[in-house]
């Protein structure tokens, strides 16, 4: 092992912690713009912290990332979107998780800042909403036009398949069996219920089919929304998915299924990537206007992915 890399890997062995490392690595190019992406170890895809604020034009001054760097507890927002102006429009669970990047280790041993790719719209919207509202001054102006541009690229696909495809990471995924994916995210039997699905994605559909919202539709929802939320999420999670949730959860004989499919995605991996297509469409929804315009996103995001999967089932090689 080169001295330098064996200096970095004492370094983070003193820190008192493992990192993750990337296992593929590319440059997404969305609008002209290119921001260095990765698939970490533990299959989080995740964008280079300080290229998102190049793509912003919110590059921020040496002064900004030492002052971050020396933070002990690390609670300063990226340069991106630290602005006072735009605080108001920062939602609660973005700002914690922006407040906490992810370091990892690079294929050439560096460690280096970043937040998982999924958050890419949220920051955009961010700065739609601000400019909507005329929160921002001429200069901030310029960085709500890249954030524009940006959010435009991704509706045309989503930003899990942009880091895939950048990384090759497709390449490895699709060499892996459907059963083996499939148990990854399912388990054997239901787990104990606890409530999943954000409220806020549902206020967004209500709002974008003219519906009022009103406080009993958190626990009585027309059924349409089932039928949405199996075309719009489970369908588009996983291949074959929705079937094998609903032979594990069939219906009663009084028409009813005893668990949400939701009881029966793995810790791991289901509820992650739920998490994950709540998050995309709910920055979709937000993003759009009428309930048309939302589903031709989201179809363009995030296609279906069907029943069945053409999959080269060959061993990999070693490289």
């Amino acid at each position: 092992m080169p001295k330098e890399k064996k200096e970095k890997e004492e370094s983070i062995v003193a820190m008192g912690k493992k990192l993750p490392r990337a296992t593929n690595q590319g440059v997404l190019i969305i609008g002209g713009k290119r921001i260095p992406c990765a698939v970490l170890d533990d299959g989080r895809r995740v964008l280079r912290e300080r290229s998102i604020a190049k793509a912003l034009q919110k590059k921020g001054g040496g002064a900004h990332w030492e002052r971050k760097r020396n933070l002990e507890d690390g609670a300063l927002l990226p340069e991106y979107v630290s602005a006072k102006s735009i605080e108001q429009f920062i939602d609660y669970d973005v700002k914690n998780t922006l407040l906490n990047p992810i370091t990892y280790i690079t294929k050439k041993g560096n460690q280096v800042n970043s937040i998982e790719a999924t958050l890419l719209p949220e920051i955009c919207n961010i700065w739609l909403k601000a400019r909507e509202n005329g929160a921002l001054s001429v200069t901030q102006e310029k960085t709500a036009k890249e954030a524009e541009i940006l959010i435009r690229g991704l509706a045309h696909i989503g930003i899990i398949a942009l880091v895939d495809e950048a990384t090759g990471y497709q390449d490895v995924r699709m060499k892996k069996a459907l059963e083996e994916i499939l148990n990854k995210y399912l388990l054997a039997e239901a787990k104990k219920y606890q409530v999943t699905y954000p409220l806020e994605l549902y206020k967004e559909w209500f709002k974008l089919n003219n519906w009022e919202w009103k406080p009993e539709n958190a626990q009585k929802r027309p059924s349409v929304l089932g039928t949405w939320t199996n075309k719009y999420i489970y369908e588009r999670m996983a291949p074959n998915l929705l079937t094998r949730l609903e032979n594990k959860n069939p219906k009663t004989e009084k028409g009813y299924r005893k668990f949400k499919h939701f009881q029966f995605l793995t810790d791991e991996i289901g509820e992650p990537r739920l998490r994950e297509f709540f998050g995309g469409l709910l920055a979709l929804a937000r993003a759009t206007t009428t309930w048309r315009k939302y589903t031709a996103l989201v179809e363009k995001a995030y296609p279906a992915i069907g029943d069945q999967m053409t999959m080269d089932l060959e061993d990999e090689k070693d490289e």
